[in-house]
Order: C-alpha cells, then sequence, then structure tokens
C-alpha cells in the first residue's frame, strides 16, 4: 500500500519507478533483444527487492486527523458556496 497525498497526483510513485529502470537499466544499455531487456529489467527488480527501505512512519495519527478534518472543511465551504 501506498499512501498518497489528496494534493499530490497517484501517478507520481509509478513514475518514478518507471524513472528509475530507465535510469539504472535502460539507459546507456546495450540488449541484443527483447528478451535481454526482459532480463534487465527483471533483474533491477530483484535487485530492489533484496535491498528494499521500510517505510517508516513519522507522523502522529491525531496530527493527520486534524489535516484531514481541516481539509474536509474547506471542501464544504467550497462545495456549499
Amino acid at each position: 500500500m501506498h499512501f498518497t497525498p489528496t494534493s499530490s497526483s497517484w501517478w507520481n510513485p509509478v513514475e518514478r519507478w518507471f524513472r528509475e529502470i530507465t535510469e539504472k537499466r535502460i539507459r546507456r544499455g546495450t540488449f541484443p533483444n527483447v528478451n535481454a531487456l526482459i532480463d534487465a529489467i527483471r533483474s533491477l527488480i530483484d535487485d530492489h527487492h533484496l535491498h528494499r527501505n521500510t517505510f517508516k512512519w513519522t507522523a502522529k495519527a491525531e496530527t493527520i486527523r486534524e489535516k484531514v478534518r481541516r481539509a474536509r472543511n474547506v471542501l464544504d465551504k467550497m462545495t456549499s458556496a
């Protein structure tokens, strides 16, 4: 699961992932065929899974709930206007 704030696009993590694939495996690479390209991408994915960083949540739940309340109030005012 990936939390995406309402102020950003859910595409951002997807775009970053494809950028990482491009920069770390595809760019400047030479691939004699499609299978070699697929193997290079799968190698990156396997390496990523072996060396993943665990996400550590640092925000307090009450702080998040307060932000949601404020955002909801703003949205309610916008829709009732």
